[in-house]
């Protein structure tokens, strides 16, 4: 499911227990927001995934939303890459502090 930062606003949406940051290829951050039982996706108004230069651009642009934790979230494709069958690995999760505002 997908959300925009206008649907976030509204009163009656609940709160933001988990923000997830996912690092993509090409240097590009797109939010995951886990709000009740949900996880969505932060998208633009025609429904598109909503694409970040960075991890502070994400936290600046959802500043003013109550959110009770934040993560960036990296998979890494490191097997692959040296020459090792591909498995599955957890990936990286880095819990960041939002500042008080």
């Amino acid at each position: 499911m997908r959300i925009t930062l206008a649907e976030l606003y509204r009163a009656d949406i609940g709160p933001v227990t988990l923000m997830e940051i996912l690092s993509l290829e090409g240097q590009r951050y797109m939010a995951r927001l886990r709000i009740g039982d949900q996880t969505l996706i932060l998208s633009d108004p025609k429904g598109r995934t909503r694409l970040f230069r960075s991890s502070w651009e994400v936290q600046d642009t959802l500043r003013e939303i109550p959110i009770a934790r934040t993560e960036v979230v990296h998979a890494s494709a490191y097997n692959e890459m040296v020459g090792m069958a591909p498995s599955p690995v957890a990936p990286l999760r880095i819990r960041l502090q939002r500042q008080d505002r």
